[in-house]
């Protein structure tokens, strides 16, 4: 039976292509090149390389059966997929950030947050009991706060370098990300089998990453 699995470009992508091929899949991908789709021939498995954004959207639409995204964006978009496995890659978090010194604290005025998270935010200070408004950003979010145009970010933190080169801070950590495997439902129900094995093979690798 085949299985598409579908891989995020860019770094997250690299290591999880990485991992498979050190499993012993995935030789038919070359990120070098300009194509989007590889096979495994002999073993029946295609390979499609996404935005790391559209991840979700094909497997929920059942186009790839599994594949790899990060925890925020299946958090962000509330899909109707099952986790099958947190990995050891792509490990950040989600923070509060803003200018260093100048702490929002929680109090009757509606705070200005400026993110790429609207879904996650809003959960997440409305079980504070803090009103806030939401300001959607596609990139450079640590400008809003600095511009004056939001209190604080909610954002991926890794390092904290951006942050600090910026003259911000983190606040506070919201949740901690890291990669997922996740299944379009339909597929898990009659492509158990072969799932399973994916992500043994992954679970394997992952966890001979950590050793190293």
């Amino acid at each position: 039976m085949s299985l598409t699995i579908a891989i995020p470009k860019g770094r997250l992508g690299t290591q999880a292509i990485q991992m498979f091929k050190a499993g012993g899949i995935g030789e038919s991908i070359d990120e070098k090149s300009r194509k989007l789709v590889f096979k495994d021939e002999d073993i029946n498995i295609s390979f499609i390389l996404l935005k790391n954004s559209d991840v979700i959207t094909y497997i929920e639409n059942g186009i790839a059966d599994i594949g790899i995204s990060g925890k925020d964006m299946i958090m962000e978009k509330g899909a109707d997929i099952f986790e099958l496995y947190q990995m050891n890659i792509g490990r950040c978090k989600m923070s509060v950030a803003g200018i260093k010194g100048k702490k929002v604290f929680k109090d009757d005025t509606i705070m200005r947050v400026a993110t790429k998270f609207p879904e996650i935010t809003k959960k997440y200070f409305d079980s504070r009991g803090q009103r806030i408004n939401i300001i959607k950003l596609n990139g450079s979010i640590e400008l809003a706060p600095i511009l004056g145009l939001s209190d604080v970010i909610v954002d991926i933190v890794e390092t904290g370098n951006t942050l600090k080169a910026n003259g911000l801070e983190v606040f506070e950590d919201m949740y901690h990300i890291s990669a997922m495997m996740i299944s379009n439902r339909i597929s898990y129900k009659f492509k158990r089998k072969e799932i399973k094995k994916i992500v043994e093979l992954i679970r394997g690798e992952d966890e001979d990453g950590q050793d190293n």
